[in-house]
């Protein structure tokens, strides 16, 4: 089944890098999983409000403008019976798409899922994706340290 972007996603990739932008197009050509761009560029007032919710730890986030002007990530969640839905494996077929499409375009990536540059997730499959969130997981309980996942997460590397 071919997705396409909706008014409100292309409306949120107002701003955002125009390498990012071809990736995030080719992604919902090519994804079994629906999805929606939730967030791309964010104002500081956006920004201020994620950090005080806690579902953003900083305020020098890549949504914000960057030295170019432009916001170098995104936010893609699944929509699930027409509601966009925050969930693991429903993620996990987005991030392997968005894989797929940052190597076609050859646009390096970093996946706030597993917090590392794409390009050293070996495979690009579902699984691979759900691999690189359990070794991240596991590499931060190893240090001490809580995770902090952020599957629909997706910056310029």
């Amino acid at each position: 089944m071919a997705f396409a972007l909706g008014a409100k996603s292309l409306a949120e990739l107002n701003g955002v890098h125009p390498d990012l932008v071809r990736v995030v197009k080719r992604a919902i050509q090519i994804t079994a999983q629906d999805f929606g761009v939730h967030d791309g560029l964010r104002t500081e007032a956006e920004q201020r409000a994620y950090v005080k919710a806690g579902v953003s730890q900083t305020m020098n986030s890549m949504h914000r403008p960057q030295a170019d002007g432009f916001g170098h990530a995104v936010d893609l969640v699944p929509y699930i019976n027409g509601k966009l839905r925050w969930e693991w494996p429903a993620i996990y077929p987005i991030a392997a798409a968005v894989w797929q499409a940052a190597k076609d375009e050859g646009v390096p990536l970093r996946w706030g899922g597993a917090w590392i540059d794409m390009r050293d997730i070996k495979g690009g499959t579902p699984a691979a994706m759900k691999a690189a969130v359990d070794a991240y997981g596991a590499r931060q309980r190893a240090k001490g340290r809580k995770a902090f996942t952020d599957g629909p997460h997706f910056e310029l590397a």
